[in-house]
């Protein structure tokens, strides 16, 4: 007999007998799983039905960026909360989207590693204070966070009112009268931040470099094939994703990218070693005139961010790599989020002409007392304006620039509920559905200020809204992002009336890296009279 099956064993191709092996060990594979303890605890969890072999990806395999938005968002819908996505021991998914979950994730040291989903941002962010962990992480942190203290922001502020200013300007050169002049906002608040991140972070002025454009493109084409690796579960390991060709084109994508921002840091590093840049220990005694950050009768130039990482190397604490890790990262983060808040934030206003009357009252009037001559606060008297920050605040709400976070479970974390959430799984935040909870956020897609005062803040979870995540993993450029962000808005305001052309139900959100969406965003910038 055995004999037998020797003979039938050889006339079949090889290939069908390695299809076979291949199928048989997946299926042992997928059978050992559903007795192990991390699959046992997901049943406390609702979610789609669970297919052999494939789990529950038959949902989201293959889907483009917007068909994924999509389908996150039917879930929680679906669901009423927190949902599971299971494939096999390689992905476990939480995915959560009520504060009760999430807060165990924001509140306190445990749990706060990325996810392996960040690992494939490593090839272009490295491996630096976005997805680091552990004495790395902490290294970082420290070197950089003196880098957003309150007079250095005070000084990046004059480079945000200029940036306002330009796109002012290029707005005025294309109205005739005071004929409204039609934006693509994507493209223009990209331009912007882009602008102002690059002369704060690295202390050139991107008009005065090739690349540019380039540069925010590469961004994201980046994006997308993240994405596309994101859903596609066969393209985790990295030996299939190199076989398919997905590496190779990922490098030709990276390579300018790479060029643009090793450029920089070599001509800043020149300047920093010629003594023509001011020492960051000058930061300890900074004059309140914030002559730290203007060019100097020496011929000192204006402080950046890089200018930090230049000392560390200096003492030790960072290498080459380690600082274009950060280049890499404070370029991403710090113009392609802001960007994405400056655009939903003017199309909100758009939308909501008596909200944007308002603000321009209360900037108006501010602006009067004070006896301003120009559009421009002081960077200390924004916060000051009340409704101009619940405004902000609630765009980001409706429209946080970063909408999803994941997270590695290294410890079980026991709910208030009796559920455990199992370690070893992937706990994925999803912070737009995190601030669309309807017992945390009442009629939750409605458009309302007034949920951020005091008094309503003080009724909610504290980890109900979270645009810049919370905990140690909190977004450390915050302030920095919010500085910007009231400078180009209240300017722009007080300066415009905003009009729309983009009506909020023809958008189509995408799954990316930041809040996208599919199709163009566009106002209208009308000059006021007066």
């Amino acid at each position: 007999m055995p004999s037998g099956w020797i003979v039938v064993l050889s006339q079949v191709p090889i290939s069908v007998i390695l299809v076979l092996l291949v199928l048989l060990l997946w299926i042992v594979w997928d059978v050992i799983d559903k007795r192990g303890s991390t699959y046992v605890a997901f049943r406390q969890f609702p979610g789609p039905p669970v297919w052999p072999l494939i789990g529950t990806m038959y949902h989201t395999r293959g889907l483009d960026a917007a068909k994924t938005f999509d389908a996150f968002r039917y879930f929680t819908k679906l669901y009423g909360g927190t949902y599971k996505l299971w494939l096999n021991s390689l992905l476990f998914s939480l995915n959560i989207t009520r504060c009760q979950e999430a807060e165990p994730f924001m509140n306190g040291g445990r749990n706060t590693d990325k996810s392996m989903l960040y690992r494939f941002m490593y090839p272009f962010i490295g491996i630096g204070l976005l997805n680091s962990a552990g004495a790395k992480w902490l290294q970082r942190r420290r070197i950089l966070t003196p880098t957003f203290h309150f007079n250095i922001l005070n000084g990046f502020h004059r480079t945000f009112c200029e940036e306002s200013e330009k796109f002012a300007d290029k707005i005025d050169s294309q109205r005739a009268g005071l004929e409204a002049v039609e934006v693509d906002l994507q493209s223009a608040m990209s331009q912007l931040t882009l602008n102002s991140i690059c002369e704060t972070s690295m202390g050139v002025k991107l008009d005065t470099l090739d690349g540019a454009r380039g540069y925010r493109k590469g961004i994201y084409k980046v994006g997308d094939m993240l994405l596309n690796r994101a859903v596609r579960p066969w393209l985790y390991m990295d030996w299939t994703y190199r076989m398919l060709g997905y590496t190779r084109k990922m490098q030709r994508l990276l390579k300018p990218l790479y060029l643009f921002t090793t450029g920089i840091i070599t001509q800043r590093r020149e300047l920093f070693l010629q003594g023509k840049l001011n020492d960051l220990s000058s930061t300890q005694t900074a004059d309140h005139d914030h002559s730290l950050y203007s060019t100097s009768s020496g011929g000192k130039k204006r402080y950046a961010m890089l200018d930090t990482l230049l000392t560390a190397e200096m003492q030790g604490l960072i290498d080459a790599d380690g600082i274009r890790e950060e280049v890499d990262t404070f370029m991403f983060e710090g113009h392609d989020t802001t960007a994405s808040a400056l655009v939903f934030i003017f199309l909100t206003l758009s939308w909501e002409p008596e909200i944007q009357q308002r603000l321009y009252q209360e900037l108006q009037q501010f602006r009067t007392e004070k006896g301003m001559a120009d559009g421009h606060f002081p960077a200390s008297d924004l916060n000051s304006l009340k409704f101009f920050d619940r405004v902000i605040k609630e765009c980001l709400r409706l429209w946080p620039p970063v909408a999803f976070i994941s997270r590695a479970v290294t410890e079980e974390v026991n709910l208030p509920d009796g559920r455990t959430i199992p370690k070893g799984c992937i706990a994925n935040l999803h912070i737009f559905d995190l601030h669309r909870d309807p017992a945390q956020f009442p009629d939750p897609d409605r458009f309302d200020p007034d949920r951020f005062l005091p008094e309503r803040v003080a009724e909610r979870n504290p980890f109900a809204y979270v645009p810049f995540s919370a905990g140690q993993r909190n977004c450390i450029g915050q302030k920095y992002a919010l500085l910007e962000i009231k400078t180009a808005v209240a300017y722009l305001v007080l300066r415009y009336r905003i009009l729309p052309v983009t009506k909020r139900a023809e958008i189509r959100f995408i799954a990316d890296l930041v809040l996208r969406a599919s199709t163009p965003l566009k106002v209208r910038f009308e000059r006021r009279s007066a």
